[in-house]
C-alpha cells in the first residue's frame, strides 16, 4: 500500500501523456476514510486525463466508484480465481453468484 502510494505520487509529479496504465494492488490499505476519498479523487483525475487505472481492491466504497468491475471468486485462495461477474457495480449487483454483488446491493440500499 504505502510503497505504491509513494510511486503514484512520484508518477503524478510527471507530465501526463494520457496514455499510461496504472495498476494498483489494494491502494486503500491502511488509509483513513478521508484519505481514501482523496485517493479516489486522484485516480478519477488520472482517468479524466485519458489514462487507465486498474485496481485490485476490496474497499466497497472504492468498488462503487468503478466504471467497470471484474469480480473474481467465488471464494478466496484455492476456492477462487474464477470470473464470477463483469460490468458496472450495478450490473455486478444483479449477479446472484457474486458475493461482491450482494455487498453492493446492501450498500446501495443503505444509501437510499
Amino acid at each position: 500500500g504505502e510503497a505504491q502510494r509513494v510511486k503514484l505520487s512520484l508518477e503524478l509529479s510527471k507530465r501526463s501523456t494520457g496514455r499510461t496504465i496504472y495498476i494498483l494492488d489494494e491502494p486503500t490499505t491502511g488509509l483513513h476514510f478521508a484519505d481514501v476519498i482523496k485517493l479516489v479523487e486522484v485516480l478519477e483525475a488520472l482517468v479524466e486525463m485519458g489514462n487507465t487505472v486498474i485496481l485490485i481492491e476490496h474497499n466497497l466504497d472504492v468498488i462503487l466508484q468503478a466504471d467497470y468491475v471484474v469480480d473474481l471468486g467465488p471464494e478466496g485462495g484455492d476456492a477462487g480465481g474464477e470470473v464470477v461477474a463483469v460490468g458496472t457495480p450495478e450490473e455486478i449487483m444483479k449477479c446472484s453468484a457474486s458475493f461482491t454483488g450482494e455487498y453492493i446491493a446492501r450498500a446501495l440500499a443503505n444509501r437510499r
